[in-house]
C-alpha cells in the first residue's frame, strides 16, 4: 500500500468501483461470484511479508486458530501446512467455498461454538469497517471467542509513506481459463479520515475484448493506542505490539496484540 515504487496493497474485501469502460462487443461475462475470488487471488494471494509473524504466534499459542477476513486462505492454509488447527471467516461466499474449515459470516457479529487461542485479523481488515462503532463490535466478538489464555492480533496501516519518485510498478496478472486479468497500482492517498488505494484492473477475454475499471480500496485512519483504547472497552487489555516489515512492493503494518481483561 504506498503512492508510487510500492503496490496499493495488499488490503482486504472489495472497494467501490468508481468507473468502468469496456469495449463495443463486450466478452461473456465471467460469473461475478468467481471473479471475486480470481481478483482477491491476484491483488493478495502473493503477499507473504506477515506470514512469519501469524506464524510465530501459532506456535507459541498454539491452536485452534482463527483468521478473520480469510480471504481465499492466504494465511489460513499457511498455518494449516504447517499443522496448526486454523478456521476462517470471510463475508464472502465466493472466497470460502474451497476451504473446508471456513465459513461465511461477518466479522463484527460473528458466534462460533468454541473458543480459540489465537485470533488473526491481517491485511488492515479492521480498517475496512466504516468507524469505532463497527470496531468495537469486532472486538466484542472477539474477546468472547478468546479462551484462556488465548491471544487475538490485529494488522494496521498506521501512516502511508512520502511518495517516491521511482518507476511504476508491474501490474498483477493470472490467466485462468483463458481470461486474462491484470491488476495495476495507480495511487493511494490520505484525505480526512480514510486512505484510499486505487488499482486500474482489465479483463481481456478469450477473443480479445478488453474491459477496464477503476477500483477503490477505503481504509479508516487508525493508530494503534487507538485501537488499544477502544478494545479496553471491548473487555480486551493490550500486551504489545509487532511490526511486519515493508518490502519492496508494500508498505509495512503494526499488530496490536491483544488479550482478555482479567
Amino acid at each position: 500500500m504506498t503512492n508510487r515504487g510500492r503496490r496499493a496493497g495488499p488490503v482486504a474485501g472489495d472497494g467501490g468501483a468508481l468507473r468502468a469502460r469496456s469495449s463495443s462487443t463486450p466478452p461473456s461475462p465471467t460469473p461475478p461470484a468467481r471473479e471475486a475470488a480470481i481478483w482477491h487471488d491476484i491483488e493478495c494471494g502473493a503477499y507473504s511479508a506477515d506470514l512469519p509473524l501469524w506464524e510465530e504466534l501459532a506456535t507459541e499459542r498454539g491452536g485452534p486458530i482463527l483468521d478473520l477476513g480469510c480471504g481465499t486462505g492466504r494465511v489460513m492454509l499457511h498455518l494449516a501446512r504447517r499443522g496448526h488447527e486454523v478456521w476462517g471467516l470471510d463475508s464472502e461466499p465466493s472466497f470460502v467455498e474451497e476451504l473446508s474449515n471456513a465459513s461465511v459470516g461477518d466479522a463484527r457479529l460473528f458466534k462460533l461454538l468454541g473458543s480459540f487461542r489465537l485470533i488473526v485479523a491481517p491485511m488492515q481488515l479492521v480498517q475496512l469497517f466504516s468507524g469505532p462503532e463497527e470496531r468495537l463490535e469486532c472486538l466484542r466478538c472477539v474477546a468472547s471467542h478468546l479462551g484462556p489464555g488465548g491471544l487475538a492480533a490485529f494488522a494496521i496501516v498506521e501512516s502511508m509513506p512520502e511518495p517516491v519518485d521511482s518507476a511504476p510498478p508491474l501490474p498483477d496478472a493470472r490467466e485462468v481459463d483463458g481470461w486474462v486479468y491484470s491488476s495495476l497500482p495507480i495511487d493511494s492517498h490520505v484525505d480526512e479520515d480514510r486512505i484510499r488505494v486505487r488499482r486500474l484492473r482489465q479483463t481481456v477475454s478469450p477473443d480479445g475484448d478488453l474491459t477496464e475499471e477503476l477500483h477503490e480500496v477505503a481504509l479508516c485512519t487508525l493508530d494503534a493506542g487507538t485501537l488499544e483504547e477502544e478494545a479496553r472497552s471491548a473487555g480486551l487489555r493490550s500486551v504489545g505490539r509487532q511490526e511486519i516489515p515493508a518490502t519492496d512492493a508494500h508498505v509495512g503494518s503494526t499488530v496490536v496484540l491483544l488479550e482478555r481483561a482479567a
